[in-house]
């Protein structure tokens, strides 16, 4: 008995004895019949085969891997109408491809140095020092935020640093 299996662009076909195609039968959830003749048999397993395996959309991991590494280039002859993405070297600045990959690594690290700066110090120096060196906010606008003087919050600020310098 032959098989055809569709394996990334190509078709290739195994061929399977008796038990093989009965134990394929058996893992396809079809009902063995001694009656069918091999042909009817073969006709049987490769239209479930093909309904459930041999889909273009089944083999085709490109679909959710498609910006990584190099992947196969479609012909323009194949397809006329469908607008193909450019590939990873054929563009100036590839993190455009991983984009969504890099913004949830920054969000990680973010909460991870929020994590360890919150363990070393107190909560309102901690979120002083999240404030100012991680948002980006001044020591005047922080200042201004929690309604202290500007001089007090440097002082607090810099002593904080000097803390976690000497944790790390």
């Amino acid at each position: 008995m032959q098989l055809t299996v569709r394996y990334e662009n190509k078709n290739q076909t195994i061929t399977l004895n008796s038990k093989e195609a009965e134990e394929l039968m058996e893992s396809l959830s079809l009902k063995y019949d001694k009656n069918l003749s091999e042909k009817e048999l073969e006709l049987l397993i490769q239209g479930t085969w093909d309904e459930r395996f041999n889909k273009p959309e089944y083999n085709n991991l490109h679909k959710f891997e498609r910006h990584r590494g190099l992947s196969s280039k479609r012909s323009s002859e194949e397809d006329d109408d469908v607008i193909l993405e450019p590939q990873m070297d054929e563009v100036k600045d590839p993190t455009i491809f991983c984009k969504e990959e890099m913004e949830r690594n920054d969000n990680w690290e973010y909460d991870e140095v929020c994590r360890k700066i919150r363990r070393i110090l107190k909560q309102s120096t901690a979120e002083m020092v999240i404030a100012i060196a991680l948002d980006g906010m001044s020591v005047r606008e922080y200042a201004n935020l929690t309604g202290d003087i500007a001089n007090n919050v440097s002082h607090r600020y810099r002593r904080a640093i000097k803390k976690l310098k000497n944790n790390y």
